[in-house]
């Protein structure tokens, strides 16, 4: 490990040569596997597993029994619920090997991804994206975007702190919560 400073549980296993930030704890049964990048202050619940050359940044909260698969990035600040799942191949065989197939995924900044959901892999998540439990993930999702279903399908937008926005005339909407404001323009939202 080349960071010091992290916990692990006597019964997660964590290959050689992964790098773990510091504050980082890693929970009861989970495996993190060689040549993954863990940050500071992350959060990888019971059951876990981080496959070769994922990379979680910083503050990032992985809740029990998640599978993330080699091609996963997710920048700081994400939050992956219960139970999710990552793919990584677009059609998988047993018989046959795909590991130059991969495709990437990558999760930005602040996304928060439900409770079983499962994120078909070859897409981007945005920032602050909210996608709901039990959401099948087959496209890109735009930054603040709110997605449910399956297929997953865009219903509204979030804040930053993931309460549902409501545009007025003007197509400006407030965060209930932080005060932050939002305009939609062009079928984008960003943050004002």
């Amino acid at each position: 490990m080349s960071d010091t400073g992290y916990f692990a549980h006597e019964s997660a296993i964590i290959d050689e040569g992964c790098t773990i930030g510091c504050g980082t704890k890693v929970w009861h049964f989970t495996h993190i596997m060689s040549g993954c990048t863990i940050g500071r202050d992350c959060n990888i619940g019971q059951n876990v597993v981080v496959s070769p050359q994922v990379v979680l940044g910083n503050n990032v909260k992985v809740q029990n029994n998640v599978s993330i698969y080699t091609g996963v990035t997710c920048e700081d600040d994400v939050f992956l619920g219960p139970s999710a799942v990552f793919t990584n191949v677009i059609n998988p065989r047993s018989a046959i090997a795909r590991k130059d197939q991969y495709r990437p995924t990558v999760v930005q900044r602040g996304a928060s991804i439900g409770a079983n959901a499962t994120i078909v892999c070859g897409h981007t998540i945005g920032r602050y994206a909210l996608i709901g439990a039990g959401a099948v993930v087959t496209k890109d999702v735009k930054p603040y975007a709110l997605v449910v279903g399956n297929p997953a399908r865009q219903t509204g937008w979030v804040s930053e702190y993931g309460h549902k926005l409501k545009f007025d005339s003007n197509d400006i909407a407030v965060c209930p919560e932080s005060g932050q404001r939002y305009k939609l323009e062009a079928g984008e939202v960003s943050e004002i």
